[in-house]
């Protein structure tokens, strides 16, 4: 990628862009990442020691997401999110064989899209550059972001720091909770960027958050491993 390639966006996009370090790397196509922290089912219940590993790829939009939480640090209990072919899917299986929760439909589809676009905003960037994302500068220090897939269309508004660097992403999407799905804010704030040295600017402490109507509700907190993260990897090499 290249400075001339970024010159017909607009001016906050440039600006994150470059902060992420696209310039002067190859366009990514994929990448493999693991996650570890702490993740909890609804608001008010405790906190479940938790870790995943995920992998995207742009080259037909596609997610695999598997979640091992291990509740009262004995029962392990497998979550895996996915999105192919347009079409999202969440299965939970208590030690990876009692199902507990399958769910699939548009709620889902749109939901894992979000969520695909939230992946490639921070880990990512480069992924997005093609003719399914679309970008509005909203002000200096934020820009909205729509992205296109098997005829579904998300947008997501994603907020800047002085740098450049993503301090949040926000975009409505439905929260899986135990009396059913609701539409609700969606957010990523970060905290702090870390660039190791030979490395791309990778988020801090994370989490994800529901602003439902009784209040806000983080239901997963931690970190990106560092040395984990990989772009432009085949699924055939996964391991």
């Amino acid at each position: 990628m290249t400075d001339a390639e970024l010159a017909g966006l607009p001016d906050a996009v440039q600006r994150y862009l470059r902060f992420m370090g696209v310039v002067g790397r190859p366009r990514d196509w994929s990448f493999r990442v693991r996650f570890t922290g702490r993740f909890r089912m609804r608001p008010g219940s405790g906190w479940a020691a938790a870790e995943s590993w995920q992998y995207n790829c742009a080259v037909g939009i596609t997610r695999v997401f598997a979640l091992r939480i291990r509740f009262a640090h004995l029962v392990p209990v497998y979550g895996h999110d996915t999105y192919a072919h347009g079409r999202g899917r969440l299965r939970v299986k208590v030690m990876n064989r009692l199902p507990v929760a399958d769910g699939s439909g548009e709620e889902y589809d749109i939901s894992e899209l979000i969520t695909c676009l939230n992946d490639a905003v921070l880990l990512a960037p480069s992924m997005l550059l093609g003719p399914a994302t679309a970008w509005a500068q909203v002000d200096d220090r934020s820009f909205d972001v729509t992205l296109t897939d098997v005829g579904h269309t998300v947008t997501a508004r994603v907020f800047l720091d002085e740098r450049g660097a993503p301090v949040d992403f926000h975009a409505d999407r439905y929260a899986t909770l135990p009396d059913g799905l609701i539409l609700a804010r969606w957010r990523t704030p970060v905290t702090r960027w870390v660039t190791a040295p030979g490395r791309r600017p990778l988020p801090g402490p994370a989490t994800a958050v529901y602003d439902l109507p009784d209040g806000p509700f983080p239901y997963i907190e931690g970190h990106f491993v560092p040395d984990s993260l990989v772009h432009n990897i085949s699924p055939a090499h996964l391991t």
